[in-house]
């Protein structure tokens, strides 16, 4: 188990990241204004509203209802899948994709330390599932007096009604009331990345000796990949505030990721601008120096920014044929502005940007293509910000 302690001491102080390149996107003049003297123009700022109403006609149906603060989504090589309620559930929803029934036993019941945003949150499964039955779980916990969040490895049981933890492969991630990150997602080349918060401390997004507002990239078993791009440390993107979703254009390519992050609620003052960018390994995503659309060296200008606040939640890239209008286009769910957001990006320009189900289903926070080729959501109305029906919170199937 690698913790803080023996992952960054080792690590010395004068290294620096080595910053790849970096993508600058063209303004759409409709949407965007002069910010200040060191904005780039390229950065589509979208200053009245959200986006566009959806030029595609799409419907959903509920898959399963009866959920509390459904966080994550694992599809089974079998048709089942795996969902995380952030209390300290893990559900089992069988045949998902054709007579999909939720099963009323937790798969496992887990101990998550009492925070706002924390709990259980994020879930992935191995790549070789099929053969170890091995997932991947991000959980807030206590520990002693302290908070933390880790990355623990779980095996599900041969007939699918339990599980047991293996072992925690990452841990002492600083944890606090808000920004706790916790996606976690295997890329192409078969390693697993965890998005992290800053735990409400913005300095920590820039000390590479912390794993806090970082995007970390580790084995299966919790070590450092040796072509990390700093040799010994997780790290693969920092300078993040909360980041809950991101995909990868190229299914057979780690090195560009398609990266939301939440913006500012009154830190230095400053508020809303969440924002979406195109980030490759060892990218700085500039938080807390730069917001909006300004620049700074050794650091990324996202591609587009929200300035009144979304916040996103889950992303993914549509390749699917249920709707092929959507094919490549990146798909994020929004918390507080309660929409789907279609962003649309050509030659590394976002070209549009729309707005799906206003409104008509709440907060919005796992997004995720199955296997079956339609888009799964879930909804967040029961996490204290929203309003909590009597059906609780749903997973949506999105088609057209």
């Amino acid at each position: 188990m690698k913790t803080l302690k023996h992952l960054f001491n080792s690590i010395k102080a004068k290294q620096q990241l080595t910053i790849i390149g970096i993508i600058l996107l063209t303004v759409n003049p409709g949407c965007s204004q002069s910010i200040s003297d060191n904005a780039d123009d390229n950065c589509v700022y979208i200053t009245d509203g959200i986006g566009n109403d959806g030029t595609i006609s799409v419907k959903a149906e509920t898959v399963v209802d009866g959920l509390e603060v459904p966080w994550g989504i694992a599809f089974l090589p079998n048709g089942d899948m795996l969902v995380t309620e952030r209390p300290g559930r893990i559900r089992m929803v069988k045949n998902y994709a054709e007579n999909p029934e939720l099963i009323k036993q937790p798969v496992a019941t887990i101990s998550t330390a009492n925070t706002s945003e924390g709990g259980l949150l994020g879930i992935a499964i191995h790549p070789d599932f099929i053969s170890n039955r091995l997932f991947y779980i991000y959980v807030t916990v206590d520990q002693g007096n302290d908070t933390y969040n880790q990355v623990e490895q779980w095996r599900l049981a041969k007939d699918g009604t339990t599980a047991e933890q293996v072992k925690v492969i990452f841990d002492n991630i600083q944890a606090s009331r808000n920004h706790n990150g916790g996606r976690v997602a295997f890329g192409p080349d078969n390693m697993l990345y965890v998005g992290t918060g800053d735990a409400s401390s913005p300095s920590l997004s820039q000390d590479p000796e912390s794993p806090n507002g970082k995007l970390l990239r580790i084995t299966p078993d919790g070590e450092i990949p040796e072509d990390n791009p700093i040799s010994g440390n997780p790290m693969y993107l920092m300078g993040i505030r909360n980041t809950q979703g991101w995909a990868w254009p190229d299914p057979d390519d780690a090195s560009e990721l398609w990266f939301t992050d939440h913006g500012p609620s009154g830190e230095r003052m400053r508020f809303g601008h969440d924002e979406m960018s195109i980030a490759r390994a060892g990218d700085n995503l500039g938080w807390p120096d730069i917001y909006r659309c300004e620049t700074k060296n050794g650091m990324i200008t996202p591609s587009i920014v929200w300035k009144d606040a979304a916040p996103p939640g889950g992303a993914a890239i549509y390749t699917g044929d249920a709707i092929p209008e959507w094919k490549g286009s990146f798909l994020i769910g929004t918390l507080g502005s309660s929409h789907l957001q279609r962003i649309v990006i050509e030659n590394q320009k976002v070209t549009t940007n729309e707005v799906y189900f206003k409104d008509d289903f709440g907060r919005i926070r796992e997004v995720i293509q199955g296997p079956d080729g339609h888009l799964y959501i879930t909804t967040s109305n029961c996490d204290g910000r929203g309003n909590c029906q009597t059906q609780k919170d749903v997973i949506l199937r999105i088609s057209k």
